[in-house]
């Protein structure tokens, strides 16, 4: 086992440890016994995560935390997603998005496979799940205190129809944001089932999030693509990778910049996991023009003017309609 994977091992079994105040350890002896606490970047001082958490984000962008949402409130969002795909409720804004490949539904007869639910921000009981207290205090530790709930999905990856549709290209979800600084966005990700190299689980390059934002488009792949599904065009194939195998309720918490991706459902299952991007609100929008952003700035525009038949409707337009303050104040978003 190479050094730096013995790392990400022995800090992986730290995970649940007591909190506890990060401090440095005196240089030399006869050096004054009074410590100053570690100033980290990617994480706030805070009373909850423990110095191996703390650690473990910094130096690998995720932190899996176990059985942080109830089964009781797991299956209740199940069931909102199925009345959704079932047409029994209207959602304004939502988008309901469904794999090139897979012809048959789970819930409906004659109809595509729902692959994503996305902008779920005007249904009451889906969005529940973004301002769950345990997923806030959670959030809180890494931008603060001032939360934005930005960007919503359910995701039902669906098995897979032989043309290898249901993978996730390696991505950063930067990539999608007209908003900075990244280190003030994070994603809380649940597994509402087991999630196994199986159905396709998250895996993720560790320590990808202390670089730069790369260059995305859509992967030349025989089978196809989703929509939107943009990938990261240049990365280190050979980087150590993790495969987060995940029970109901777990919840991974990412760096935006984090490169990561999900491998084919290879079940004859759906595989669920809900998620929302959280932004402090003292975040700005940028101008992506001229940027590697440039190409999902005006796929983002063209979807968002055939829906609401407006012109003139900016990306940042599209993020400041979903927006939605979940603590704190809202400063700039």
């Amino acid at each position: 086992m190479s050094r730096a994977a013995d790392r990400l091992k022995h800090l992986m079994g730290h995970l649940d440890c007591p909190p506890a105040t990060i401090r440095a350890s005196p240089t030399s002896a006869g050096v004054s016994t009074s410590t100053q606490p570690l100033k980290l970047r990617y994480s706030l001082d805070n009373s909850l995560l423990s110095p191996e958490q703390r650690l473990f984000y910094e130096e690998n962008g995720f932190l899996l935390i176990k059985n942080l949402v109830s089964p009781e409130d797991i299956d209740k969002f199940r069931q909102e997603f199925e009345r959704i795909c079932r047409r029994e409720v209207d959602i304004p804004g939502l988008i309901v998005m469904r794999d090139v490949a897979i012809a048959k539904s789970e819930f409906v007869p004659d109809q595509r496979a729902v692959s994503k639910l996305q902008d779920f921000q005007e249904d009451p009981e889906l969005f529940r799940f973004c301002a769950l207290p345990q997923v806030l205090k959670y959030v809180e530790s890494f931008i603060g205190p001032n939360i934005m709930a930005m960007h919503t999905m359910l995701i039902n990856k669906p098995p897979d129809a032989g043309k290898k549709t249901s993978r996730h290209p390696m991505h950063q979800d930067l990539h999608y944001f007209p908003f900075r600084p990244a280190d003030r966005i994070i994603c809380a990700w649940t597994a509402m089932e087991t999630v196994n190299r199986q159905n396709g689980c998250l895996v993720v390059l560790p320590g990808t999030h202390t670089g730069t934002l790369s260059e995305h488009d859509y992967p030349e792949w025989e089978g196809g693509v989703n929509k939107m599904y943009h990938g990261v065009r240049d990365y280190n194939p050979d980087h150590p990778r993790v495969h987060l195998e995940m029970e109901k309720g777990d919840t991974v918490f990412f760096h935006p910049l984090l490169i990561h991706g999900s491998g084919m459902n290879q079940t004859q299952g759906f595989r669920k996991a809900i998620s929302c991007h959280y932004a402090a609100a003292e975040c700005y929008y940028i101008d992506v023009k001229g940027t590697t952003q440039e190409n999902i700035e005006q796929e983002v525009n063209e979807i968002a003017q055939k829906k609401f038949r407006v012109d003139g409707i900016t990306f940042q337009d599209t993020w400041a309609f979903r927006g939605r303050l979940v603590q704190g104040d809202r400063i700039s978003l």
